[in-house]
């Protein structure tokens, strides 16, 4: 696969092979942001994590946090964990799916923030159901809409559904599409 050299991170040159931003000899700080709620988004965000680290970033996983934590409470959301977004190059960002719907915890989160702006940004959402079009693609769809509408360049997309037999293979794809392996 041929990469393409492009000039967008900090005015330096870098080389985008379709899988991840890579900067000529630099190791990037990226953050894995995430809500979980039953810890399959953190199980996912764990295995990102590795495959970064494998790859020679420096990687911090942050959990954004509520009060009230409960996806049925139509309470105003008030966080007790509120990860920076600032310090990082790269930003994944992960969450449950909830009636269909991006979670409401991650949802609040990425509204509050003030810019996502030169950022290059991977989603994913994971859910219960066998099949992504069960409300993964258009919670992963709202997730990425919600980054890009804070400047963020959405450069990956995944759907992880729980229950699907293809389960595994999703996840190791998922990684190397975003780790580059």
């Amino acid at each position: 696969m041929m990469p393409y050299i492009l000039r967008l991170y900090k005015y330096k040159p870098c080389i985008y092979n379709r899988h991840m931003l890579k900067l000529e000899g630099e190791t990037l700080k990226v953050g894995i942001i995430i809500h979980s709620h039953t810890g399959n988004t953190l199980s996912v965000a764990e295995r990102i994590r590795e495959g970064l680290v494998n790859a020679g970033h420096t990687v911090n996983l942050e959990q954004v946090k509520a009060v009230n934590g409960d996806p049925n409470s139509q309470d105003k959301i008030e966080f007790s964990i509120i990860p920076d977004t600032a310090q990082y190059d790269i930003l994944i960002f992960g969450a449950p799916v909830w009636a269909f719907s991006l979670s409401r915890i991650m949802s609040e989160y990425l509204k509050q923030l003030s810019s996502l702006e030169g950022k290059q940004v991977c989603c994913y959402v994971t859910h219960q159901f066998p099949f992504a079009w069960m409300g993964g693609n258009r919670s992963v769809r709202q997730l990425a809409e919600l980054c890009s509408g804070k400047g963020g360049n959405v450069i990956k997309k995944g759907v992880i559904s729980w229950s699907s037999k293809k389960r595994e293979d999703k996840i190791n794809a998922l990684v190397a599409d975003i780790t580059g392996i």
